[in-house]
C-alpha cells in the first residue's frame, strides 16, 4: 500500500468518527434540550397553581375577615353598609374561587337574618371546614 493509500484511510477514519460523534453529540444534546424543556414546563406549572392556591387562600381570608368585621359589628351594635359591602365583594369572590361557596352562602345568610351566636358560629366553623379542605385538595394536587 502506497503512503497515499495510507493518508486516505486515516483521514476517511478520522472524518467518519467525527461524523459519528457529531451524530451522537446532536442527538445527545436534543435529550438534554428536551429534558430541559420538560424541567422548565414543570416548574411553570407548578407556580401557576402555587400562586392558583395562593389567590383562593386569599379569597376565603378575605371573606371570613369580612364576616368577622360585620359579626364584631354586630355584637357591638356598630354593623355599616360599608362593612356588609365588603362582605358581599368577598362572598362574590369565593363563589369565583369555587368549593367553600355553598358554606360561605350558608354564613352570609346567618348573617343577613341576624341568627344567634351559636348558629352563627356554626356556619362559620362549617366555611372554615370547607375551605381547609378545597386548600388541602388543591394542595395535593400540585404535588
Amino acid at each position: 500500500m502506497t503512503e497515499w493509500g495510507v493518508a486516505l484511510i486515516a483521514a476517511g477514519a478520522a472524518l467518519l468518527a467525527s461524523l459519528i460523534s457529531g451524530v451522537f453529540a446532536r442527538s445527545a444534546g436534543r435529550r438534554q434540550a428536551a429534558a430541559m424543556l420538560e424541567t422548565v414546563r414543570i416548574t411553570v406549572e407548578q407556580q401557576r397553581q402555587e400562586r392558583a392556591l395562593a389567590a383562593r387562600r386569599a379569597t376565603y381570608l378575605r371573606f371570613l375577615d369580612a364576616a368577622e368585621t360585620v359579626l364584631l359589628a354586630r355584637r357591638t351594635g356598630g354593623s355599616t353598609a360599608e362593612d356588609r359591602a365588603a362582605l358581599q365583594r368577598a362572598m362574590g369572590a369565593v363563589q369565583l374561587e369555587g368549593p367553600a361557596a355553598t358554606e360561605a352562602g350558608a354564613l352570609l345568610e346567618a348573617l343577613r337574618r341576624e341568627r344567634g351566636p351559636d348558629e352563627l358560629e356554626r356556619a362559620r366553623f362549617a366555611f372554615i371546614t370547607a375551605a381547609r379542605e378545597a386548600l388541602r385538595a388543591a394542595e395535593h394536587r400540585t404535588e
